[in-house]
């Protein structure tokens, strides 16, 4: 026997027949594919409301309008609830963004709460009143909000980098305010939806114990695998030199490299400049007598500190006090000598008016006329130096870009010792100084000793000039096979004879040369040159442009944390620091209206 076919109404077209209301008193709410029932009709109602009744009309009529109340009052709740989520989505997301804690909730409610009762009045100023009394924003609905915030920003950031080509590391680790080392990590990639090389923090891990490089190495491991990375998809590491980085054995970017061969390791080139130019010899005399002299009259007394910023503020000094020099701020030395020497003349005349032998010292110091030729050139070079040093910074810098500007530089040292012997532009203060009478050999040889340690850490730098040039110019370049060859040591997988060809028929190419003098290398190389005419020179400017050039973003990240875990906030979890750093240091945005349709709704009390 034939089993008989199931029924699929929905596959009938049936339609709702507007009689059936008069008859069966059923209605069809909008939006809906079934029947609902306003009200179950029995014996008693038909007697009373007969079918097809003016009476009956009239009752239809009146329990459609109550059916109607009853649903508006529901969607409006709902709607009501997911808008009081918004807002408390929204509110806990600028709370993290701006790096402050989840009860401070509680207190923007406060603010808006006075700000309506001050822009409104009576029925507004209650209805606006009792909407922000719905938003739940407790430190701990906050804290739940934020995590469901930072998740989201995560999703994006994983899906984000799944559908990236390749991406880059920058690698750093450092203690938080309870002494707990912190490994962090960022990544760089070219973002295929955003059209632009984004930089995000791709994690932050406790090293709950030591922080040797296999240590360092297994939490970057567990840190990509969580993430679902192959290493293989890793171009560059970027770290700040540490041994326990980059060990010849048992460092983590040895280690690293063991699982993929082909990953590119590197100083960060910020850090690389800074030791460039540490000081020896009577250089580093005069400047560490200059930093105890500034950290006596700032740091060594309260009072005689505040009786220094009296007397400068007495003299009309051009700066009212003296700065304190951190060893671990790259700009540091140089802004703390730049100070002291527009407040010199008022600085010794403050010494001597102090009756301590100590003061007695430094007084002399400051009167020694050698002395101070030395700390004006000081000033005039670190001025130099903290240019340098603030070109360098920023984010999405690429290493070509800072490439670029290390060459610059390694120029005009060679200008600056040139100078040195002639009128002295490029040095104000030791011009104002010295005047005519001046011995310049220790400062032309501090600055060949400068010229070589540039020289020493840039000239065979793992990017080559040529493959820098093919970034920002292809089209001068000119040795196409020597570029070939640079090329082909930097990325193994590279062809040369495809390059070459390729890099030829760019050079040709009349339209890209045009647009080329109306974009940056970066938009003209990811999105104007087709990836389908020149495969092998898009797939190198790709990976030149994903690598990290300095560990920048780790620093700035670092500073981000000691600014959201404080001694005030010192119980703050590894996995809420983490989520707080994240909303705070991520270029994505959260899906607010999707996440508050998908938590629950509940008004606050």
């Amino acid at each position: 026997m034939a089993c008989s076919k199931v029924r699929k109404v929905d596959s009938e077209n049936r339609a709702f027949q507007d009689e059936w209301t008069d008859k069966f008193m059923f209605v069809l709410p909008a939006g809906m594919p079934t029947l609902s029932v306003t009200t179950r009709p029995n014996v008693s109602f038909e007697a009373k409301y007969p079918q097809k009744s003016a009476v009956r009309a009239s009752k239809i009529v009146e329990l459609k309008a109550q059916y109607d109340r009853s649903t508006r009052v529901l969607t409006h709740t709902f709607t009501g609830q997911q808008r009081a989520n918004e807002c408390a989505l929204k509110i806990a997301w600028i709370l993290g963004q701006h790096k402050k804690a989840f009860s401070d909730g509680s207190i923007v409610k406060e603010c808006l709460n006075a700000v309506a009762e001050t822009l409104y009045d009576g029925k507004q100023k209650d209805d606006m009143c009792g909407k922000i009394k719905q938003i739940p924003l407790s430190a701990t609905t906050t804290t739940r909000k934020s995590e469901v915030l930072a998740e989201d920003v995560l999703a994006q950031l994983d899906a984000a980098v799944q559908n990236a080509a390749c991406i880059s590391l920058a690698i750093d680790e450092s203690t938080d305010v309870t002494d707990n080392a912190q490994l962090l990590v960022y990544v760089r990639f070219f973002c295929k939806e955003k059209k632009e090389m984004c930089e995000d923090l791709l994690g932050l891990t406790p090293l709950e114990t030591h922080t040797r490089g296999e240590d360092i190495y297994e939490a970057i491991k567990a840190m990509l695998t969580k993430r679902n990375i192959n290493l293989n998809q890793v171009v560059s590491v970027t770290t700040d030199g540490a041994p326990a980085m980059v060990g010849r054995e048992k460092g983590a970017v040895a280690r690293m490299k063991q699982d993929n061969p082909d990953l590119i390791a590197y100083h960060c080139i910020i850090h690389q400049t800074v030791l460039c130019a540490i000081l020896s010899e009577e250089f580093a005399e005069v400047m560490n007598t200059m930093m105890k002299l500034i950290n006596f009259l700032r740091a060594s007394s309260s009072v005689q500190h505040r009786l220094l910023r009296e007397f400068l503020k007495e003299t009309e000094a051009d700066a009212n006090d003296l700065l304190l020099h951190n060893n671990v701020r790259w700009l540091s030395k140089g802004n703390a000598l730049g100070r002291f020497w527009s407040i010199r003349k008022e600085t010794a005349d403050f010494l001597q008016q102090l009756k301590s032998p100590k003061a007695t010292q430094f007084a002399n110091f400051l009167q020694d006329k050698h002395k101070m030729d030395v700390v004006a050139f000081l000033v005039d070079i670190t001025g130099h130096l903290n240019e340098l040093n603030l070109r360098l910074q920023g984010q999405k810098n690429s290493v070509c870009d800072l490439m670029k500007t290390v060459r610059s530089f390694q120029v005009k040292l060679d200008i600056f010792k040139e100078d040195l012997q002639g009128e002295c532009v490029h040095f104000p203060q030791m011009r104002e100084q010295i005047q005519d009478e001046r011995d310049i050999s220790p400062y032309v040889g501090f600055m060949h000793k400068l010229i070589g340690n540039f020289c020493e850490r840039f000239d065979n730098f793992k990017l080559g000039d040529q493959l820098l040039l093919l970034i920002e110019n292809p089209f001068l370049i000119s040795e196409i096979r020597g570029f070939s060859k640079e090329v082909t040591q930097t990325f193994k997988w590279a062809h040369p004879g495809a390059l070459q060809l390729e890099l030829t028929d760019l050079k040709a190419d009349v339209a890209l040369r045009a647009h080329f003098g109306t974009t940056d290398s970066a938009t003209f190389w990811l999105q104007i040159v087709p990836e389908t005419t020149f495969p092998g020179l898009t797939k190198v400017a790709l990976h030149a442009l994903t690598m990290f050039g300095s560990t920048y973003s780790c620093e700035t990240a670092f500073s981000t944390m000691n600014i959201i875990k404080t001694k005030y906030r010192s119980r703050l979890t590894n996995d809420h620091l983490h989520m707080s750093m994240r909303m705070a240091l991520t270029p994505f945005t959260p899906r607010f209206k999707l996440l508050a349709g998908q938590l629950h709704a509940h008004f606050s009390h």
